[in-house]
């Protein structure tokens, strides 16, 4: 079922026209349109926010609703940075000298098994079920000592758009 989602998600996101469709500042819609550079773009952090996009909005989709742009989950996103975190360390396996900051940080947040305190404390939304038994002071000793200045991205490689729909309109 996920590659198949992932599948269908991956064919109807190809089709962007390159125009955003914004609504309250936010992209909003029904479909996620992939960036025309991630079809051509092999930067290996690149390709990475790719996964995580797609990942991302086929996850918001799973969620369902009338607007999926706007559909969120603590597990959503959670999935969506281990798949980032372990595309990176795909990449940097192949390529050792590659470097991102953000991306070799959340390696190691990944790595050091906090990666649900993290999400949890950097993006949380309000609606999200998160768990209860997360270790959050033992997450913030561990990056005061171990991070101190990391920054938390999100870069999405696409937007989302009412199928059919063209911008201005």
């Amino acid at each position: 079922m996920r590659s198949g989602l992932f599948i269908g998600v991956f064919f109807a996101v190809t089709a962007c026209s390159g125009e955003v469709y914004l609504r309250d500042g936010v992209t909003d819609g029904d479909t996620f349109y992939l960036a025309d550079r991630a079809l051509t773009d092999s930067d290996p952090a690149y390709q990475g926010w790719v996964r995580y996009s797609l990942a991302r909005s086929a996850c918001q989709l799973g969620i369902g609703g009338d607007n999926p742009a706007r559909a969120t989950s603590f597990d959503c996103e959670v999935r969506s940075r281990r798949l980032l975190a372990e595309s990176w360390q795909e990449a940097k396996a192949g390529n050792p000298a590659a470097r991102n900051i953000y991306l070799d940080d959340l390696v190691v947040i990944y790595e050091a098994g906090f990666l649900d305190e993290y999400v949890a404390g950097n993006f949380r939304k309000n609606q999200w079920d998160v768990p209860t038994d997360l270790r959050t002071s033992s997450y913030r000793r561990w990056m005061k000592s171990r991070l101190p200045h990391h920054e938390p991205e999100t870069r999405l490689t696409g937007s989302w758009n009412y199928a059919g729909k063209v911008s201005g309109q």
